[in-house]
């Protein structure tokens, strides 16, 4: 456990506009009013707070950078939505996007991979490098033809410099660990081997699994751990073991701590058994009034056939508008 910090301003700057932070200042003080259209409210203290989630990532960022850790995991970031003038999606500052930033202009890393897999497009960090070609983001998501942002469609592969390094991967509702991994082991090994990052942040929602209350995916515990062993080989193979990783959405409380834990124990290298800690299911339940979880692991879940021809057309969509953009 390291203490995280309260960002300063200058360092939400690196992402932010001016406006904007004077703006959730004003409001924190007041403790009301609304940061975008409705669903991201001011609460008192909400600059403070938000400002340290941000600083939280930064401390990890440092960490990794100066060789004190080789991973970071910050589970309360991971707040993808903010855009530089707004919030969004709960999200008011945009902490692995300040966080790219404070890496580029503080470490000068030239070569930053993005993975975002939480239920919900990171629209705010897609959008915020659109044109920037130091960043690689990859983001899996249930498709915006259904869900909140509504936006990451394969046709959206960045612009300029930065065409082919923004890759999209709309899934349709209830795609499970089956077709997931299978997109997710088609695309994201070699397009990182191919880019050679000099670090890997990884937002890891908790939102994309079975039965979460606001999106509609059916993924398991077992994605998670694929997907976070999977980087984290990667982090050691190509950029000394540099990972940070972020927490994001998840909004069914029997999900989230396993997703967490899991992905926790991934990269500490721990392998745990499937037994829920009685102490730690008791206070679950005295906290939440739920039912606590019965099991840490999730049975795989597969996919029909239908759900599983939905997503390899995508991924061949993707592949031919990447294919394209580059003979243009």
């Amino acid at each position: 456990m390291i203490k995280a910090r309260a960002a300063t301003r200058d360092e939400i700057l690196l992402f932010h506009e001016e406006s904007y932070v004077k703006l959730v200042e004003q409001y924190s003080k007041k403790g009301a009013g609304l940061l975008d259209t409705g669903d991201t409210p001011a609460f008192k203290g909400c600059y403070e707070a938000t400002s340290l989630v941000v600083g939280a990532s930064l401390v990890g960022a440092d960490m990794v950078m100066s060789g004190a850790l080789v991973h970071s995991f910050n589970p309360s970031g991971g707040l993808h939505h903010a855009h530089p003038d707004r919030a969004s999606g709960f999200c008011i500052f945009n902490d692995p996007a300040i966080t790219i930033a404070y890496l580029k202009s503080k470490y000068h890393l030239k070569r930053l991979l993005y993975l975002d897999i939480d239920a919900h497009h990171g629209d705010g960090v897609m959008y915020g490098y659109y044109d920037d070609p130091t960043v690689l983001d990859i983001d899996f998501h249930e498709s915006g033809n259904f869900l909140f942002p509504g936006t990451g469609f394969p046709d959206e592969i960045g612009k300029g410099e930065a065409k082919r390094l923004k890759l999209n991967i709309p899934l349709p509702p209830s795609t499970g660990d089956q077709a997931y991994l299978e997109a997710f082991r088609e695309i994201v090994p070699g397009t990182v081997r191919d880019f050679k990052p000099e670090i890997i942040l990884v937002q890891c929602g908790a939102d994309a699994h079975a039965d979460d209350k606001l999106a509609h995916l059916r993924l398991t515990t077992n994605v998670y751990s694929e997907v976070v062993s999977e980087m984290h080989k990667l982090a050691h193979e190509l950029c000394n073991g540099r990972l940070l990783l972020f927490g994001g959405g998840g909004y069914t409380l029997t999900n989230v701590p396993r997703v967490w834990t899991i992905a926790f124990a991934t990269l500490a290298g721990k392998s745990l058994d499937d037994g829920i800690p009685p102490d730690w299911a008791r206070q679950f339940e005295s906290l939440t009034e739920e039912v606590p979880p019965e099991t840490l692991h999730g049975k795989t879940t597969t996919d029909t056939s239908q759900t599983i021809a939905q997503v390899r057309a995508t991924v061949a969509k993707l592949r031919l508008n990447l294919s394209e953009a580059q003979r243009s």
